[in-house]
């Protein structure tokens, strides 16, 4: 795609990019102390608040719109046996964006691995359900997932918690699971990559 310049490639990592994915809309109808044991929070309750967030984040995360399904329904089946670890009622927000993030490495690297034995055919990189976002803004976005596409799934992860969810650093290397140090080099490399994939474009 041509264009697309080394100043619109640092524009992808500023916070329009995290606007054309839609606010952290949360329903607030469950008290956010509820413990996850008690009438306010069993399953159906912890899935009615806390979904729209997974797939804003799984969207964001995984870039097609048509796999976001499959994602929520691996977190909450992960959160719903594994619900006893969470300690802190306040903590489930981060507790099942963890969850999500390692759902969606396994999601990407099936999805690489589909690629590869041909049951992929690789559909678009990027499904944005929003119609308000200008057909600029739309090629933009469309042109940084398919580098993500072609990046390793770790640094695909760490840049788009940083630059597209806009987490901190040491909010991404929990997520990710590993240090700060090594967040720090996937994200510079994906960095990298991405710059020199526009301005090559």
């Amino acid at each position: 795609m041509h264009g697309i310049s080394g100043n619109q490639a640092d524009a992808a990592s500023d916070a329009g990019v995290t606007d054309a994915f839609g606010a952290d809309e949360m329903q607030d109808a469950v008290p956010a102390t509820a413990p996850l044991n008690s009438g306010y929070m069993r399953e159906a309750q912890l899935f009615k608040r806390f979904a729209p967030y997974v797939a804003r984040i799984g969207l964001r995360l995984l870039g097609r719109e048509s796999d976001v399904d499959d994602l929520i329904q691996e977190v909450f089946f992960a959160a719903f046996r594994q619900r006893d670890q969470l300690r802190d009622p306040q903590a489930a927000k981060n507790w099942l964006a963890t969850i999500a993030v390692r759902t969606a490495r396994r999601q990407l690297r099936r999805r690489r691995l589909r690629q590869f034995v041909g049951l992929d055919h690789g559909g678009p990189a990027l499904e944005l359900p929003d119609p308000q976002i200008s057909p600029e803004k739309r090629a933009l976005l469309a042109r940084v997932y398919e580098i993500l596409d072609s990046m390793g799934v770790d640094r695909r992860l760490a840049w788009t918690l940083r630059y597209v969810e806009g987490e901190k650093l040491e909010v991404v290397a929990e997520r990710c699971g590993c240090s700060l140090a090594t967040v720090k080099r996937r994200i510079a490399s994906a960095q990298a990559l991405l710059l020199a994939e526009m301005e090559d474009g």
